[in-house]
């Protein structure tokens, strides 16, 4: 079996990694990217549509930050819904939700990115971070994502990628393959999982062939814009 093949096994159960996780899962995410995360959320958060009773959908939730971070910022924002197929990642985020004051117009359910529990054109706004690397289908979860979205509808989606220059390039690499493993799983007690989602960083398209994916799905003015260097990429696409 291929590197390639053994990947894309394990991302067809995928979120049986984040059950593992969850309890570490934040800790990892605030020292991992030295806090950035935050900042990386907000920038997600600037790119929601200016509309009153604003509906929204976070696909592959995890705990909840992605939501909590546009709810935060967002009153136009009527309700939001996250899913998740990690029934612990959920525990988590509910737990957490319940000490939020908007928690009444938040609901994080299990549900998957690929069969989506929506009716068309039922959504104002997509978001989605750190989570479609780990789809096994990229190209339904699109399709899915551009049905549920009303016309106009933005999806945002916010993911790992590479840095164009060289030597950033070089040095990053050696932080995903050496550091992250290391502490990740002296954190979480599970390296391998660190491990599989380091992989799937260097295997995932980014930036423009990215993009092209996206089009291909029937988004149009799809941008992508890089954070920090380029280790992350904000995705802005409309239908």
């Amino acid at each position: 079996m291929t590197k390639t093949a053994i990947l894309k096994h394990s991302k067809k159960d995928s979120w049986k990694i984040f059950d593992h996780i969850s309890n570490t899962y934040d800790l990892n995410n605030h020292i991992l990217s030295l806090g950035l995360d935050f900042y990386w959320r907000w920038r997600v958060s600037r790119h929601i549509p200016k509309k009153n009773c604003l509906d929204l959908l976070d696909l592959a939730t995890g705990t909840g930050d992605q939501i909590f971070s546009i709810m935060k910022r967002c009153k136009k924002v009527k309700a939001a819904l996250g899913i998740d197929m990690s029934e612990e990642m959920l525990r988590i985020g509910n737990r957490k939700l319940m000490r939020k004051k908007y928690s009444h117009q938040v609901s994080l359910l299990k549900g998957s990115a690929t069969d989506i529990a929506l009716k068309d054109s039922s959504i104002d706004c997509a978001t989605m971070s750190f989570g479609i690397r780990n789809i096994e289908n990229m190209d339904l979860c699109l399709a899915e994502t551009h049905r549920v979205l009303s016309t106009q509808g933005k999806f945002l989606i916010l993911e790992f990628s590479l840095p164009k220059s060289q030597l950033l390039k070089s040095l990053h690499l050696f932080y995903l393959r050496k550091i992250l493993p290391r502490i990740g799983g002296l954190i979480s007690k599970n390296t391998s999982a660190y491990t599989y989602l380091n992989k799937t960083i260097e295997t995932f398209p980014y930036g423009e062939e990215l993009c092209k994916e996206i089009k291909k799905a029937g988004f149009s003015d799809v941008k992508a814009y890089p954070l920090t260097f380029g280790i992350v990429t904000l995705y802005v696409a409309t239908k």
